[in-house]
């Protein structure tokens, strides 16, 4: 009875001994079937780049006795690694064709404060001679903002702030959140993807990453060289909101708008509610002063000047008009319920036929199952 890649190695001849190149193989199918990826934590030795392609080097324990050999592609390579690094990385264990046994690595990060500091300190010196984080490449905002892409962990805390804010401080948003891991070996990578399916979109006004407060170790994922670069490269604006006020990551620095806290990004992407009615509040009550002001000083100057003070007054109440309707046009227009006031309504959910919409009105909330969808026809424009 065959048993896997042995059986098959050593069918009808138990006794025939193995080629060294069968054991090879024979040896990484049991790595790979009993292991898969492992884990490891040590300490970089003998690091080095070949051909500017790949990197090697050696992981030991503290004792310095235990050694493994360690090697993976420049271009996964995320944190700048130098010798005496701690690092915890996700690797498959193999042997080589000349029988050596060593890990295919398939991400790192660095482990504990200090070699976070320095990897985080030499990549950023790379990165800032190349540019990247100069102020100049920073874009703003479109305003007013409609539509957001959100990366985050949506089961964290930080998330859930973030709703709660922008709900009150306005609301109206429309929100595409893409679920990730937000620390951790396979973070950087899910950020990354999120980031290009995101940008794939034309209806997305600006992308807003968000992570609560953690430790060195939990926020070392937004040092990944791979995801700043991303972050630098986005077609839409990237606004980020990572930790506490106090933390900085080199994905903050690459961001177009950099936020202290989660809490924060929502805030510096909505305008307040009760701001804007003040605002209007205190032009409604300048209003009068100003319009007795402009008569009072008509009253003072010589007959020839009336006609000048009357324009003036005229021209000023124009103004002062313009800008109230303005503001009160702006207050209209971020107020949805406004919008549902007068009949429309509001839909959610994937445009495709067996899948359910959720249709808010004024009043209520409808759920209904699209059954057919077709392009609208284009109407030509009137000369």
């Amino acid at each position: 009875m065959f048993d896997g890649f042995d059986g098959w190695l050593r069918a009808g001849d138990p006794e025939r001994p193995y080629t060294v190149s069968e054991l090879i193989d024979y040896c990484n199918f049991t790595l790979d079937r009993e292991f898969g990826s492992v884990l490891v934590e040590g300490e970089v030795a003998s690091f080095k780049i070949n051909q500017g392609k790949w990197v090697f080097f050696d992981l030991k324990d503290a004792d310095g006795v235990s050694t493994l050999s360690c090697f993976l592609p420049l271009s996964s390579l995320g944190v700048a690694l130098s010798d005496g690094l701690k690092v915890r990385l996700r690797a498959r264990p193999s042997l080589t064709k000349k029988g050596r046994f060593s890990l295919t690595v398939r991400s790192i990060l660095p482990v504990g404060e200090g070699s976070i500091k320095k990897t985080f300190e030499l990549l950023k010196r790379k990165l800032t001679a190349e540019g990247l984080f100069d102020p100049a490449r920073k874009r703003p905002l479109p305003t007013p903002l409609s539509r957001l892409g959100v990366i985050s962990s949506t089961a964290a805390a930080g998330y859930r702030d973030f709703l709660k804010i922008l709900d009150n401080r306005w609301g109206g948003l429309q929100l595409f959140t893409v679920n990730t891991q937000v620390q951790g070996l396979s973070a950087a990578d899910q950020i990354i993807a999120a980031l290009n399916l995101l940008n794939q979109r034309s209806d997305l006004d600006t992308i807003v990453i968000i992570r609560g407060g953690g430790s060195a170790d939990d926020l070392a994922v937004f040092n990944d060289e791979r995801l700043v670069r991303a972050i630098a490269a986005s077609r839409l604006p990237v606004v980020t909101g990572i930790g506490h006020e106090v933390d900085e990551t080199l994905a903050d620095l690459a961001a177009d708008l950099r936020a202290s806290t989660p809490s924060n990004a929502a805030e510096r992407l909505t305008p307040d509610r009760q701001a804007v009615r003040q605002q209007l509040t205190r032009t409604l009550a300048y209003l009068p002063e100003r319009i007795l002001t402009a008569i009072d000083q008509a009253h003072r100057t010589t007959d020839q000047s009336l006609l000048s003070a009357q324009q003036a007054i005229t021209s000023q109440l124009a103004l002062l008009s313009q800008r109230l309707t303005d503001l009160r046009r702006l207050l209209a227009s971020l107020n949805p319920e406004q919008v549902l006031r007068q009949g429309y309504a509001i839909l959610s959910g994937k445009l495709s036929p067996g899948q359910q919409l959720t249709i808010t009105t004024y009043q209520k909330i409808l759920t209904a199952e699209i059954t057919h969808v077709k392009p609208r026809p284009q109407t030509k424009p009137q000369s």
